[in-house]
């Protein structure tokens, strides 16, 4: 009996918001809440600033960004990171979440191709599990990862590292990861990733990519099944 070859790309790793996820504009006014929180409010001083970084640094892990937003006062970050989480949280309990159109149908054609597909995000483990949970996302994917799982959060590669390190994949070359934001392509360059790809679901766009060295970019993540598709029985260079 033969044993059916590992597809090239072995580790598929996502982000959430924006790339899988629905953003529809939450995580900015959760954004505007947590600023309100620790004294920035829409119209003071400083909170446009505020949030052209919130919207630069997208993708990031939540708390370390209220921490530069705070210059480093941790009890005002750790405030303004907990009204950032109650809005958002608000917001999926009202709102409902919606997948990005094909997400869960793409993550299962990946796996159905043996490929091992992880969440990512910037997102608490307690709102990333809201998440999952809204979707109907339980046991859809291999494994999800917040900053708080891996060490520091993108644009370091450790989310990416750590997806590799538990699902055993061979090699950094084994790995494609994607996500709408620069800082999800720089934690994909910065882990080796043999695949970097943008999306246009979300909050970045053409022009922020091309700042950010990346492999590819697609409409959305439902085209990705197929160009991982392709990289099998193709020798790598």
């Amino acid at each position: 009996m033969t044993t059916a070859p590992r597809p090239a790309i072995q580790l598929v790793c996502l982000d959430m918001a924006g790339t899988t996820v629905e953003d529809g504009g939450a995580v900015l006014a959760a954004f505007h809440r947590a600023l309100a929180a620790i004294g920035l409010p829409a119209g003071s001083d400083g909170h446009a600033e505020a949030v052209r970084y919130a919207l630069d640094t997208m993708g990031r892990s939540k708390i370390e960004v209220f921490r530069h937003l705070t210059g480093g006062d941790e009890a005002r970050a750790e405030r303004a990171n907990l009204a950032f989480e109650a809005a958002y949280d608000e917001t999926v309990d009202s709102a409902g979440v919606r997948e990005i159109p094909g997400a869960a149908d793409a993550i299962e054609r990946l796996r159905s191709a043996g490929r091992d597909v992880v969440l990512t995000t910037g997102f608490s483990p307690a709102t990333r599990d809201r998440l999952l949970r809204a979707l109907g996302w339980d046991g859809l994917v291999t494994l999800a990862l917040s900053p708080a799982d891996a060490g520091r959060g993108r644009p370091a590669p450790d989310l990416l590292l750590t997806a590799l390190l538990r699902t055993r994949a061979e090699s950094v070359r084994r790995l494609a990861a994607v996500g709408d934001t620069t800082s999800d392509l720089l934690a994909a360059h910065r882990a080796g990733a043999r695949v970097a790809a943008a999306v246009r679901t979300g909050t970045h766009g053409d022009a922020d990519f091309a700042s950010v060295p990346h492999t590819h970019v697609l409409d959305s993540v439902a085209e990705l099944p197929a160009l991982l598709d392709g990289f099998d029985g193709v020798e790598e260079r």
